[in-house]
Protein backbone atom coordinates (compact mmCIF):
# COMPACT_ATOMS: atom_id res chain seq x y z
CA UNK A 1 0.00 0.00 0.00
CA UNK A 2 1.21 3.73 -0.07
CA UNK A 3 1.02 3.80 3.28
CA UNK A 4 3.19 1.26 3.79
CA UNK A 5 5.20 1.41 6.89
CA UNK A 6 2.98 3.98 8.37
CA UNK A 7 1.31 3.12 11.60
CA UNK A 8 -2.25 1.53 11.54
CA UNK A 9 -4.79 3.53 12.99
CA UNK A 10 -8.16 2.48 14.62
CA UNK A 11 -11.52 2.72 12.70
CA UNK A 12 -12.80 5.01 15.71
CA UNK A 13 -10.12 7.27 14.81
CA UNK A 14 -12.22 10.21 13.31
CA UNK A 15 -8.71 12.45 12.10
CA UNK A 16 -6.28 11.90 9.44
CA UNK A 17 -2.79 10.95 10.49
CA UNK A 18 -0.70 13.75 9.69
CA UNK A 19 2.15 11.38 9.93
CA UNK A 20 0.54 9.71 6.52
CA UNK A 21 1.16 12.80 4.82
CA UNK A 22 4.97 12.15 3.96
CA UNK A 23 4.44 8.98 2.82
CA UNK A 24 2.73 10.71 -0.15
CA UNK A 25 4.84 13.21 -0.59
CA UNK A 26 7.56 10.82 -1.00
CA UNK A 27 5.73 8.86 -3.80
CA UNK A 28 4.61 12.00 -5.70
CA UNK A 29 8.46 13.42 -5.10
CA UNK A 30 9.64 9.73 -6.96
CA UNK A 31 7.43 11.28 -9.93
CA UNK A 32 9.88 13.83 -10.36
CA UNK A 33 12.11 11.87 -12.44
CA UNK A 34 9.69 10.76 -15.18
CA UNK A 35 10.70 14.33 -16.88
CA UNK A 36 14.20 13.97 -16.73
CA UNK A 37 14.41 17.46 -14.64
CA UNK A 38 13.66 17.43 -10.91
CA UNK A 39 10.82 20.34 -9.69
CA UNK A 40 9.24 20.81 -13.79
CA UNK A 41 6.17 22.95 -13.64
CA UNK A 42 4.06 19.53 -13.82
CA UNK A 43 5.49 18.35 -10.73
CA UNK A 44 5.14 20.96 -8.53
CA UNK A 45 1.24 21.26 -9.29
CA UNK A 46 1.47 17.32 -8.48
CA UNK A 47 3.46 17.95 -5.28
CA UNK A 48 0.47 20.28 -4.57
CA UNK A 49 -2.51 17.42 -4.44
CA UNK A 50 -0.74 15.98 -1.83
CA UNK A 51 -2.83 16.39 1.28
CA UNK A 52 -6.10 16.00 -0.60
CA UNK A 53 -5.03 12.60 -2.35
CA UNK A 54 -3.50 11.79 0.97
CA UNK A 55 -7.34 12.15 2.35
CA UNK A 56 -8.44 10.22 -0.54
CA UNK A 57 -6.23 7.41 -0.06
CA UNK A 58 -6.71 7.15 3.20
CA UNK A 59 -10.65 7.06 2.93
CA UNK A 60 -10.22 3.88 0.81
CA UNK A 61 -7.96 2.18 3.10
CA UNK A 62 -9.87 2.78 6.08
CA UNK A 63 -13.43 1.95 4.37
CA UNK A 64 -12.41 -1.52 3.22
CA UNK A 65 -14.10 -4.38 4.63
CA UNK A 66 -12.15 -7.46 5.91
CA UNK A 67 -12.73 -10.69 7.16
CA UNK A 68 -11.96 -9.79 10.96
CA UNK A 69 -13.97 -6.04 10.51
CA UNK A 70 -16.18 -4.29 8.23
CA UNK A 71 -15.62 -0.53 7.14
CA UNK A 72 -17.70 1.86 10.03
CA UNK A 73 -21.23 1.93 10.11
CA UNK A 74 -23.95 2.63 12.08
CA UNK A 75 -24.48 -0.33 13.26
CA UNK A 76 -28.34 -0.84 13.34
CA UNK A 77 -31.32 1.18 11.15
CA UNK A 78 -32.85 3.65 12.41
CA UNK A 79 -35.82 3.70 10.70
CA UNK A 80 -36.98 6.95 12.27
CA UNK A 81 -34.87 9.21 10.29
CA UNK A 82 -34.73 7.03 7.42
CA UNK A 83 -34.24 9.65 4.52
CA UNK A 84 -37.06 10.45 1.91
CA UNK A 85 -35.82 9.16 -0.82
CA UNK A 86 -37.52 11.65 -3.30
CA UNK A 87 -35.98 15.78 -3.68
CA UNK A 88 -38.55 17.83 -4.09
CA UNK A 89 -38.37 22.13 -4.39
CA UNK A 90 -40.97 23.46 -2.39
CA UNK A 91 -42.91 26.00 -4.48
CA UNK A 92 -40.95 24.87 -7.98
CA UNK A 93 -43.59 24.60 -10.98
CA UNK A 94 -44.44 20.94 -11.86
CA UNK A 95 -44.37 19.93 -15.56
CA UNK A 96 -45.87 16.55 -16.03
CA UNK A 97 -43.81 14.59 -18.63
CA UNK A 98 -45.31 12.03 -21.01
CA UNK A 99 -45.75 8.36 -20.12
CA UNK A 100 -46.86 6.91 -23.24
CA UNK A 101 -45.46 7.15 -26.64
CA UNK A 102 -46.75 6.80 -29.84
CA UNK A 103 -43.88 5.70 -31.64
CA UNK A 104 -42.30 2.11 -30.98
CA UNK A 105 -38.97 0.99 -29.16
CA UNK A 106 -36.37 -0.12 -31.41
CA UNK A 107 -35.45 -3.68 -30.86
CA UNK A 108 -32.47 -3.50 -27.71
CA UNK A 109 -29.54 -5.20 -29.67
CA UNK A 110 -29.92 -2.36 -32.55
CA UNK A 111 -28.19 0.19 -30.29
CA UNK A 112 -25.44 -1.66 -30.63
CA UNK A 113 -25.72 -2.06 -34.17
CA UNK A 114 -23.00 -0.21 -36.47
CA UNK A 115 -26.00 1.59 -37.60
CA UNK A 116 -27.57 2.43 -34.41
CA UNK A 117 -31.23 4.19 -34.01
CA UNK A 118 -31.91 6.91 -36.44
CA UNK A 119 -31.94 10.07 -34.25
CA UNK A 120 -35.19 11.82 -32.86
CA UNK A 121 -35.54 15.25 -32.18
CA UNK A 122 -34.65 17.01 -28.97
CA UNK A 123 -38.42 17.84 -28.50
CA UNK A 124 -40.53 17.42 -25.66
CA UNK A 125 -41.78 13.79 -26.52
CA UNK A 126 -38.61 12.50 -26.55
CA UNK A 127 -36.95 14.21 -23.56
CA UNK A 128 -39.89 12.34 -21.71
CA UNK A 129 -38.63 9.37 -23.18
CA UNK A 130 -35.48 9.92 -22.53
CA UNK A 131 -36.17 10.09 -18.19
CA UNK A 132 -39.20 7.33 -18.79
CA UNK A 133 -36.18 4.98 -19.56
CA UNK A 134 -33.38 6.16 -17.48
CA UNK A 135 -34.46 7.13 -14.22
CA UNK A 136 -38.14 7.06 -13.74
CA UNK A 137 -40.03 4.88 -11.28
CA UNK A 138 -40.33 0.91 -12.93
CA UNK A 139 -42.51 -0.42 -10.78
CA UNK A 140 -43.91 -0.80 -6.90
CA UNK A 141 -43.25 -3.20 -4.78
CA UNK A 142 -45.31 -4.16 -1.71
CA UNK A 143 -45.21 -6.95 1.29
CA UNK A 144 -47.41 -6.68 4.29
CA UNK A 145 -48.02 -2.92 5.25
CA UNK A 146 -44.37 -1.76 3.40
CA UNK A 147 -44.35 -0.12 -0.41
CA UNK A 148 -41.75 0.84 -1.79
CA UNK A 149 -40.39 2.09 -5.45
CA UNK A 150 -38.24 0.28 -8.16
CA UNK A 151 -36.39 2.68 -10.90
CA UNK A 152 -34.75 1.91 -14.08
CA UNK A 153 -31.33 2.85 -12.50
CA UNK A 154 -30.29 0.36 -10.27
CA UNK A 155 -29.22 2.12 -6.87
CA UNK A 156 -27.19 0.06 -3.70
CA UNK A 157 -30.13 -0.53 -1.38
CA UNK A 158 -32.54 0.76 -3.03
CA UNK A 159 -31.77 3.57 -1.33
CA UNK A 160 -31.31 6.43 -4.72
CA UNK A 161 -28.59 9.03 -3.89
CA UNK A 162 -28.54 10.14 -7.75
CA UNK A 163 -30.39 13.13 -8.67
CA UNK A 164 -30.59 14.57 -12.24
CA UNK A 165 -31.35 17.93 -13.74
CA UNK A 166 -32.00 19.29 -16.87
CA UNK A 167 -30.72 22.31 -18.77
CA UNK A 168 -32.29 22.62 -22.42
CA UNK A 169 -32.83 25.57 -24.36
CA UNK A 170 -36.52 26.41 -25.24
CA UNK A 171 -39.15 23.18 -25.54
CA UNK A 172 -42.61 23.22 -27.45
CA UNK A 173 -44.87 21.74 -25.10
CA UNK A 174 -42.25 22.64 -21.50
CA UNK A 175 -40.75 25.76 -21.65
CA UNK A 176 -40.52 29.13 -24.13
CA UNK A 177 -37.16 30.36 -23.00
CA UNK A 178 -33.94 28.07 -21.73
CA UNK A 179 -34.59 26.82 -18.38
CA UNK A 180 -32.77 24.37 -15.41
CA UNK A 181 -35.24 21.68 -14.42
CA UNK A 182 -34.70 19.15 -11.71
CA UNK A 183 -36.68 15.79 -12.88
CA UNK A 184 -39.05 14.31 -10.09
CA UNK A 185 -39.07 10.51 -10.32
CA UNK A 186 -42.25 10.02 -8.59
CA UNK A 187 -44.14 12.35 -10.22
CA UNK A 188 -42.17 11.65 -13.91
CA UNK A 189 -42.14 15.43 -13.89
CA UNK A 190 -39.99 18.42 -14.41
CA UNK A 191 -39.37 21.10 -11.65
CA UNK A 192 -38.85 24.14 -13.06
CA UNK A 193 -36.04 25.81 -10.87
CA UNK A 194 -34.96 28.94 -13.35
CA UNK A 195 -35.71 30.58 -16.23
CA UNK A 196 -32.52 31.39 -18.35
CA UNK A 197 -32.54 34.42 -20.78
CA UNK A 198 -31.53 33.16 -23.90
CA UNK A 199 -28.71 35.38 -24.73
CA UNK A 200 -27.21 33.91 -21.07
CA UNK A 201 -27.76 30.23 -23.11
CA UNK A 202 -26.31 30.93 -26.20
CA UNK A 203 -23.44 32.03 -24.86
CA UNK A 204 -22.70 29.04 -22.35
CA UNK A 205 -22.63 26.94 -25.29
CA UNK A 206 -20.95 29.07 -27.67
CA UNK A 207 -19.20 26.45 -29.86
CA UNK A 208 -21.29 23.75 -29.19
CA UNK A 209 -23.25 21.75 -31.90
CA UNK A 210 -26.61 23.31 -32.44
CA UNK A 211 -29.39 21.41 -30.95
CA UNK A 212 -27.90 20.23 -27.19
CA UNK A 213 -29.30 19.41 -24.46
CA UNK A 214 -27.43 19.10 -20.73
CA UNK A 215 -28.27 16.25 -18.06
CA UNK A 216 -26.20 17.01 -14.38
CA UNK A 217 -26.27 14.70 -12.10
CA UNK A 218 -25.73 14.83 -8.14
CA UNK A 219 -25.46 12.65 -5.24
CA UNK A 220 -27.12 13.06 -1.23
CA UNK A 221 -24.61 10.85 0.65
CA UNK A 222 -26.89 11.09 3.65
CA UNK A 223 -29.12 8.51 1.87
CA UNK A 224 -26.14 6.15 1.84
CA UNK A 225 -24.60 6.75 4.86
CA UNK A 226 -27.20 6.21 6.56
CA UNK A 227 -27.56 2.70 6.27
CA UNK A 228 -23.97 1.93 5.31
CA UNK A 229 -22.23 4.30 7.15
CA UNK A 230 -18.27 5.63 5.78
CA UNK A 231 -18.26 3.26 2.96
CA UNK A 232 -21.27 5.46 1.38
CA UNK A 233 -19.40 6.97 -0.68
CA UNK A 234 -18.38 4.64 -3.01
CA UNK A 235 -21.78 3.30 -3.57
CA UNK A 236 -22.74 6.81 -4.15
CA UNK A 237 -20.35 7.07 -6.71
CA UNK A 238 -21.18 3.39 -8.28
CA UNK A 239 -24.88 5.10 -8.79
CA UNK A 240 -23.86 7.65 -10.72
CA UNK A 241 -22.17 5.59 -13.15
CA UNK A 242 -25.15 3.17 -13.05
CA UNK A 243 -27.61 6.46 -14.06
CA UNK A 244 -24.79 7.21 -16.72
CA UNK A 245 -24.98 4.01 -18.25
CA UNK A 246 -29.19 4.44 -18.07
CA UNK A 247 -28.97 7.55 -19.34
CA UNK A 248 -26.74 6.42 -22.46
CA UNK A 249 -28.58 3.71 -23.18
CA UNK A 250 -31.42 5.27 -23.18
CA UNK A 251 -30.09 8.04 -25.38
CA UNK A 252 -29.07 5.75 -27.81
CA UNK A 253 -32.49 4.20 -28.15
CA UNK A 254 -33.52 7.92 -29.00
CA UNK A 255 -30.53 7.82 -31.58
CA UNK A 256 -28.40 10.74 -29.33
CA UNK A 257 -24.83 10.80 -29.11
CA UNK A 258 -23.58 12.02 -24.67
CA UNK A 259 -20.54 13.57 -24.08
CA UNK A 260 -19.21 13.80 -20.24
CA UNK A 261 -18.02 16.79 -20.08
CA UNK A 262 -15.34 16.82 -17.94
CA UNK A 263 -13.57 20.14 -18.18
CA UNK A 264 -15.86 21.58 -15.32
CA UNK A 265 -14.81 22.39 -11.94
CA UNK A 266 -17.00 21.26 -9.47
CA UNK A 267 -18.19 24.58 -7.94
CA UNK A 268 -19.28 25.24 -11.91
CA UNK A 269 -21.31 22.30 -11.87
CA UNK A 270 -23.15 23.09 -8.43
CA UNK A 271 -24.08 26.69 -10.02
CA UNK A 272 -25.37 25.64 -13.32
CA UNK A 273 -27.40 22.98 -11.55
CA UNK A 274 -28.25 25.33 -8.36
CA UNK A 275 -28.02 22.98 -6.09
CA UNK A 276 -25.68 24.94 -3.56
CA UNK A 277 -29.12 25.60 -1.81
CA UNK A 278 -29.70 22.44 0.56
CA UNK A 279 -28.48 22.63 3.96
CA UNK A 280 -25.85 20.36 5.79
CA UNK A 281 -25.58 16.60 5.69
CA UNK A 282 -28.34 16.63 3.07
CA UNK A 283 -26.77 18.79 0.79
CA UNK A 284 -26.16 17.63 -3.07
CA UNK A 285 -22.54 17.06 -4.29
CA UNK A 286 -22.54 18.06 -7.69
CA UNK A 287 -20.92 14.61 -9.97
CA UNK A 288 -21.23 15.47 -13.98
CA UNK A 289 -22.69 16.93 -16.71
CA UNK A 290 -23.72 15.13 -19.89
CA UNK A 291 -24.15 16.78 -23.29
CA UNK A 292 -26.65 14.97 -25.48
CA UNK A 293 -27.21 15.95 -29.42
CA UNK A 294 -28.45 14.11 -32.42
CA UNK A 295 -24.91 14.72 -34.64
CA UNK A 296 -21.75 15.73 -35.37
CA UNK A 297 -19.91 17.09 -31.91
CA UNK A 298 -17.34 15.31 -30.06
CA UNK A 299 -15.70 14.45 -26.62
CA UNK A 300 -14.02 17.94 -26.32
CA UNK A 301 -16.98 19.66 -26.18
CA UNK A 302 -16.70 21.96 -23.20
CA UNK A 303 -19.05 25.04 -22.37
CA UNK A 304 -18.03 29.06 -21.69
CA UNK A 305 -17.69 28.92 -17.76
CA UNK A 306 -14.32 30.61 -17.17
CA UNK A 307 -15.96 34.41 -17.68
CA UNK A 308 -19.23 35.96 -18.03
CA UNK A 309 -21.73 33.02 -18.54
CA UNK A 310 -20.68 31.22 -15.18
CA UNK A 311 -20.97 34.55 -12.92
CA UNK A 312 -24.67 35.85 -14.77
CA UNK A 313 -25.87 32.31 -14.27
CA UNK A 314 -25.07 32.28 -10.90
CA UNK A 315 -27.74 35.33 -10.19
CA UNK A 316 -30.54 33.62 -11.84
CA UNK A 317 -33.62 33.76 -10.05
CA UNK A 318 -33.78 30.29 -8.15
CA UNK A 319 -36.86 28.46 -7.57
CA UNK A 320 -38.04 26.24 -4.96
CA UNK A 321 -36.92 24.88 -1.52
CA UNK A 322 -35.63 21.46 -1.28
CA UNK A 323 -37.45 19.49 0.73
CA UNK A 324 -36.27 18.00 4.00
CA UNK A 325 -35.27 14.38 3.91
CA UNK A 326 -34.99 13.20 7.50
CA UNK A 327 -35.71 14.75 10.56
CA UNK A 328 -32.65 14.68 11.85
CA UNK A 329 -29.32 13.56 10.50
CA UNK A 330 -25.98 11.43 11.37
CA UNK A 331 -22.88 13.32 9.80
CA UNK A 332 -19.95 11.22 8.61
CA UNK A 333 -16.65 13.30 8.64
CA UNK A 334 -14.89 10.73 6.69
CA UNK A 335 -17.50 11.03 3.87
CA UNK A 336 -17.16 15.02 4.19
CA UNK A 337 -13.51 15.03 4.11
CA UNK A 338 -13.15 12.68 0.92
CA UNK A 339 -16.01 14.43 -0.86
CA UNK A 340 -14.21 17.68 -1.30
CA UNK A 341 -10.61 16.41 -1.61
CA UNK A 342 -12.26 14.33 -4.44
CA UNK A 343 -13.53 17.38 -6.24
CA UNK A 344 -12.54 18.42 -9.31
CA UNK A 345 -10.96 21.94 -8.72
CA UNK A 346 -10.93 25.02 -10.62
CA UNK A 347 -7.43 25.06 -11.65
CA UNK A 348 -7.37 21.27 -12.60
CA UNK A 349 -5.40 20.59 -15.82
CA UNK A 350 -6.81 19.05 -19.25
CA UNK A 351 -6.38 15.45 -18.45
CA UNK A 352 -3.76 13.43 -19.52
CA UNK A 353 -5.35 10.41 -20.42
CA UNK A 354 -7.31 12.14 -23.39
CA UNK A 355 -8.45 11.12 -25.77
CA UNK A 356 -8.68 7.54 -25.26
CA UNK A 357 -6.38 5.33 -26.79
CA UNK A 358 -7.70 1.73 -26.94
CA UNK A 359 -8.03 -0.28 -30.26
CA UNK A 360 -11.10 -0.51 -31.66
CA UNK A 361 -12.69 -4.20 -32.30
CA UNK A 362 -14.66 -5.80 -34.85
CA UNK A 363 -18.12 -5.93 -33.65
CA UNK A 364 -19.15 -9.42 -31.79
CA UNK A 365 -22.24 -10.81 -33.61
CA UNK A 366 -25.19 -11.11 -31.55
CA UNK A 367 -25.99 -14.48 -30.02
CA UNK A 368 -29.37 -14.67 -31.52
CA UNK A 369 -31.83 -12.27 -33.66
CA UNK A 370 -33.75 -11.13 -30.52
CA UNK A 371 -36.51 -8.60 -31.19
CA UNK A 372 -36.72 -7.65 -27.33
CA UNK A 373 -37.20 -3.52 -27.26
CA UNK A 374 -35.54 -1.64 -25.25
CA UNK A 375 -38.24 -0.20 -23.30
CA UNK A 376 -39.15 -3.52 -22.07
CA UNK A 377 -35.06 -4.76 -21.34
CA UNK A 378 -34.80 -1.26 -19.60
CA UNK A 379 -38.17 -1.11 -17.36
CA UNK A 380 -38.77 -4.59 -16.58
CA UNK A 381 -34.79 -4.69 -14.91
CA UNK A 382 -34.86 -5.75 -11.84
CA UNK A 383 -31.65 -6.75 -9.32
CA UNK A 384 -31.89 -10.48 -7.84
CA UNK A 385 -32.06 -11.54 -4.62
CA UNK A 386 -31.27 -14.58 -4.58
CA UNK A 387 -29.98 -17.37 -7.09
CA UNK A 388 -31.42 -20.88 -7.62
CA UNK A 389 -28.09 -22.05 -7.81
CA UNK A 390 -29.30 -24.15 -10.84
CA UNK A 391 -29.75 -22.35 -13.94
CA UNK A 392 -26.63 -22.29 -16.61
CA UNK A 393 -25.30 -20.23 -19.42
CA UNK A 394 -24.46 -21.17 -22.88
CA UNK A 395 -20.79 -19.94 -23.76
CA UNK A 396 -21.60 -17.97 -26.82
CA UNK A 397 -24.08 -16.25 -24.28
CA UNK A 398 -21.44 -15.55 -21.95
CA UNK A 399 -19.31 -14.49 -24.32
CA UNK A 400 -21.61 -12.35 -26.03
CA UNK A 401 -22.05 -10.61 -22.50
CA UNK A 402 -18.55 -9.66 -22.01
CA UNK A 403 -18.07 -8.67 -25.45
CA UNK A 404 -21.39 -5.53 -24.45
CA UNK A 405 -18.90 -4.62 -21.87
CA UNK A 406 -15.93 -3.83 -23.57
CA UNK A 407 -15.52 0.40 -24.62
CA UNK A 408 -13.82 -0.45 -28.05
CA UNK A 409 -16.45 -2.17 -29.66
CA UNK A 410 -18.42 0.55 -32.19
CA UNK A 411 -21.03 2.30 -31.62
CA UNK A 412 -19.57 2.40 -27.73
CA UNK A 413 -22.71 2.27 -26.12
CA UNK A 414 -22.65 3.87 -23.17
CA UNK A 415 -18.96 4.17 -22.55
CA UNK A 416 -18.06 6.16 -25.64
CA UNK A 417 -19.22 9.20 -23.20
CA UNK A 418 -16.59 8.64 -21.11
CA UNK A 419 -13.26 11.06 -22.12
CA UNK A 420 -10.63 8.49 -20.65
CA UNK A 421 -9.36 4.80 -21.65
CA UNK A 422 -10.31 2.02 -20.36
CA UNK A 423 -9.41 1.74 -16.59
CA UNK A 424 -11.47 -1.38 -15.07
CA UNK A 425 -10.80 -5.10 -15.90
CA UNK A 426 -13.02 -8.09 -14.81
CA UNK A 427 -11.81 -10.93 -12.60
CA UNK A 428 -14.59 -13.23 -13.16
CA UNK A 429 -15.42 -17.12 -11.03
CA UNK A 430 -16.97 -19.02 -14.17
CA UNK A 431 -19.91 -21.44 -12.33
CA UNK A 432 -22.25 -22.92 -15.05
CA UNK A 433 -21.44 -22.05 -17.82
CA UNK A 434 -22.38 -24.47 -20.51
CA UNK A 435 -19.44 -25.69 -22.23
CA UNK A 436 -16.79 -23.83 -20.54
CA UNK A 437 -14.58 -25.19 -17.33
CA UNK A 438 -15.23 -23.58 -13.97
CA UNK A 439 -12.83 -21.77 -12.87
CA UNK A 440 -10.79 -17.97 -12.31
CA UNK A 441 -10.46 -16.19 -15.58
CA UNK A 442 -9.92 -12.49 -16.61
CA UNK A 443 -11.29 -9.84 -19.19
CA UNK A 444 -8.50 -7.36 -20.00
CA UNK A 445 -11.29 -4.76 -21.05
CA UNK A 446 -7.75 -2.07 -22.40
CA UNK A 447 -5.39 -4.84 -24.25
CA UNK A 448 -2.61 -2.34 -24.17
CA UNK A 449 -2.61 -2.98 -20.42
CA UNK A 450 -2.34 -6.64 -20.66
CA UNK A 451 1.52 -6.87 -19.52
CA UNK A 452 1.27 -4.59 -16.48
CA UNK A 453 -1.92 -6.74 -15.38
CA UNK A 454 0.18 -9.80 -15.50
CA UNK A 455 3.60 -8.50 -14.13
CA UNK A 456 1.25 -6.75 -11.29
CA UNK A 457 -0.34 -10.49 -10.13
CA UNK A 458 0.90 -13.57 -9.13
CA UNK A 459 2.87 -15.40 -11.40
CA UNK A 460 1.34 -19.35 -11.46
CA UNK A 461 -1.75 -17.53 -13.45
CA UNK A 462 -2.31 -19.63 -16.54
CA UNK A 463 -3.39 -17.45 -18.65
CA UNK A 464 -4.30 -19.38 -21.17
CA UNK A 465 -6.76 -18.65 -24.04
CA UNK A 466 -10.41 -20.54 -23.41
CA UNK A 467 -11.88 -22.71 -25.97
CA UNK A 468 -13.64 -21.01 -29.00
CA UNK A 469 -12.82 -17.34 -27.61
CA UNK A 470 -13.90 -14.49 -30.02
CA UNK A 471 -10.76 -12.72 -30.83
CA UNK A 472 -12.39 -9.56 -29.79
CA UNK A 473 -12.10 -10.97 -26.09
CA UNK A 474 -8.99 -10.32 -24.35
CA UNK A 475 -10.27 -13.27 -21.94
CA UNK A 476 -7.67 -15.77 -20.25
CA UNK A 477 -8.10 -18.35 -18.08
CA UNK A 478 -6.00 -18.00 -14.90
CA UNK A 479 -6.59 -21.14 -12.49
CA UNK A 480 -9.34 -24.15 -12.89
CA UNK A 481 -11.51 -25.56 -10.26
CA UNK A 482 -14.62 -25.03 -8.56
CA UNK A 483 -14.80 -21.02 -7.41
CA UNK A 484 -18.00 -20.86 -5.74
CA UNK A 485 -17.20 -21.30 -1.91
CA UNK A 486 -14.15 -18.89 -2.95
CA UNK A 487 -16.77 -16.41 -4.60
CA UNK A 488 -19.16 -16.35 -2.26
CA UNK A 489 -16.91 -15.88 1.30
CA UNK A 490 -14.57 -12.88 -0.88
CA UNK A 491 -18.24 -11.30 -1.40
CA UNK A 492 -19.25 -10.73 2.40
CA UNK A 493 -20.22 -14.66 2.64
CA UNK A 494 -23.21 -13.91 0.59
CA UNK A 495 -24.41 -17.07 -1.69
CA UNK A 496 -25.86 -15.03 -4.33
CA UNK A 497 -21.98 -15.11 -5.79
CA UNK A 498 -21.50 -18.69 -5.88
CA UNK A 499 -25.23 -19.50 -6.54
CA UNK A 500 -25.37 -17.56 -10.12
CA UNK A 501 -23.93 -18.73 -13.35
CA UNK A 502 -20.94 -16.66 -12.85
CA UNK A 503 -19.67 -13.57 -10.49
CA UNK A 504 -16.94 -10.97 -10.57
CA UNK A 505 -14.82 -8.63 -9.51
CA UNK A 506 -14.01 -5.35 -11.18
CA UNK A 507 -10.67 -4.51 -10.57
CA UNK A 508 -9.58 -0.87 -11.56
CA UNK A 509 -6.27 0.29 -12.47
CA UNK A 510 -5.79 3.09 -9.30
CA UNK A 511 -2.54 4.99 -8.43
CA UNK A 512 -1.74 5.74 -11.82
CA UNK A 513 -4.85 7.56 -12.88
CA UNK A 514 -4.84 9.32 -9.31
CA UNK A 515 -1.38 10.46 -9.45
CA UNK A 516 -1.50 11.81 -12.93
CA UNK A 517 -4.51 13.33 -12.66
CA UNK A 518 -5.22 14.07 -9.17
CA UNK A 519 -7.76 12.93 -6.15
CA UNK A 520 -10.85 14.48 -8.19
CA UNK A 521 -10.56 11.05 -10.70
CA UNK A 522 -10.99 8.83 -7.60
CA UNK A 523 -15.36 8.46 -7.56
CA UNK A 524 -14.48 8.65 -11.64
CA UNK A 525 -12.94 4.90 -11.08
CA UNK A 526 -16.53 4.04 -9.30
CA UNK A 527 -18.26 5.48 -12.14
CA UNK A 528 -16.93 3.49 -14.86
CA UNK A 529 -17.65 0.31 -12.94
CA UNK A 530 -21.63 1.44 -12.02
CA UNK A 531 -21.35 1.81 -16.22
CA UNK A 532 -20.21 -1.80 -16.75
CA UNK A 533 -22.59 -2.54 -13.77
CA UNK A 534 -25.53 -1.33 -16.01
CA UNK A 535 -24.42 -3.00 -19.23
CA UNK A 536 -24.52 -6.31 -17.57
CA UNK A 537 -28.21 -5.93 -15.86
CA UNK A 538 -29.20 -5.15 -18.98
CA UNK A 539 -27.34 -8.03 -20.72
CA UNK A 540 -29.08 -10.72 -17.94
CA UNK A 541 -32.39 -9.41 -18.94
CA UNK A 542 -31.85 -9.99 -22.36
CA UNK A 543 -30.17 -13.39 -21.79
CA UNK A 544 -33.43 -14.40 -19.73
CA UNK A 545 -31.34 -14.47 -16.29
CA UNK A 546 -31.09 -11.93 -13.82
CA UNK A 547 -28.33 -9.74 -12.14
CA UNK A 548 -26.88 -8.26 -8.85
CA UNK A 549 -24.43 -5.47 -7.87
CA UNK A 550 -22.67 -6.82 -4.69
CA UNK A 551 -21.45 -3.49 -3.08
CA UNK A 552 -20.20 -6.04 0.36
CA UNK A 553 -17.26 -8.03 -0.56
CA UNK A 554 -13.21 -8.12 1.04
CA UNK A 555 -11.27 -5.90 -0.88
CA UNK A 556 -7.58 -7.14 -0.18
CA UNK A 557 -9.26 -10.78 -0.27
CA UNK A 558 -9.94 -10.58 -3.75
CA UNK A 559 -6.47 -8.92 -4.19
CA UNK A 560 -4.82 -12.05 -2.30
CA UNK A 561 -6.74 -14.50 -4.52
CA UNK A 562 -5.58 -12.55 -7.92
CA UNK A 563 -1.90 -11.94 -6.38
CA UNK A 564 -2.18 -8.37 -6.24
CA UNK A 565 0.03 -6.40 -4.02
CA UNK A 566 0.14 -2.32 -3.08
CA UNK A 567 -2.34 -0.15 -4.44
CA UNK A 568 -1.71 -0.35 -8.47
CA UNK A 569 -4.89 -2.55 -8.91
CA UNK A 570 -7.89 -2.57 -6.63
CA UNK A 571 -10.85 -4.31 -6.26
CA UNK A 572 -13.94 -1.99 -6.46
CA UNK A 573 -17.19 -3.81 -7.13
CA UNK A 574 -18.58 -7.15 -7.29
CA UNK A 575 -21.39 -8.17 -9.61
CA UNK A 576 -23.37 -11.52 -10.47
CA UNK A 577 -25.40 -12.91 -13.05
CA UNK A 578 -27.54 -16.14 -12.93
CA UNK A 579 -31.40 -17.82 -12.54
CA UNK A 580 -33.43 -15.48 -9.69
CA UNK A 581 -35.08 -16.76 -7.33
CA UNK A 582 -38.39 -14.88 -6.76
CA UNK A 583 -39.69 -13.75 -3.51
CA UNK A 584 -43.87 -14.64 -3.95
CA UNK A 585 -44.54 -12.47 -0.68
CA UNK A 586 -43.61 -9.62 -2.27
CA UNK A 587 -46.63 -8.11 -4.52
CA UNK A 588 -46.02 -5.99 -7.69
CA UNK A 589 -48.09 -2.97 -8.94
CA UNK A 590 -47.81 -0.61 -11.84
CA UNK A 591 -44.82 2.71 -11.84
CA UNK A 592 -47.80 5.03 -12.21
CA UNK A 593 -51.09 3.54 -11.83
CA UNK A 594 -53.06 6.30 -13.41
Amino acid sequence: MLFHGASQRSPEDAMIRQDRLPDVAVLLASMLFETGRAYSTRMKEKMKMGAPLAVVLEYHRSTKHHFNRYAKGPGFMDWATQPNPFRRYDGAPLFPLQRTFPQGSPPYDRIYSSTGVEPRPLNFQNISRLFFESLAISAWKRAGGDAWALRVNPSSGNLHPTEAYLLCGPLNGLVDTAAVFHYAPREHALELRARVPLPLWELLLAGAPAGIILLGLTSIHWRESWKYGERAYRYCALDVGHALGAVGVAAAGLGWQCALLERLAAQDLERLMGTGHAPGVEREEPDCLLAMFTGGGSRSLHLDTGGEAIDRWEALDWLGKPNRLSPTNVEWSAIERVAEAARRPVEANDSDLLPPTVNVRDPLQVVQDRSLPLAQIVRTRRSAVAMNGVSTISRAAFYHILARTLPDIPPQVPFGMLPWPPLVHLAIFVHRVEGLEPGLYFLVRNGVRWNALKSAMAPGHLWARPQNCPESLDLYLLARGDFRQTSMQVSCYQEIASDGCFSLAMIAEFQEPLLQEGPWFYPRLFWECGMIGQVLYLEAEAAGLRGTGIGCFFDDGMHEILGIEGTRFQDLYHFTVGGPLEDRRIATFPAYPD
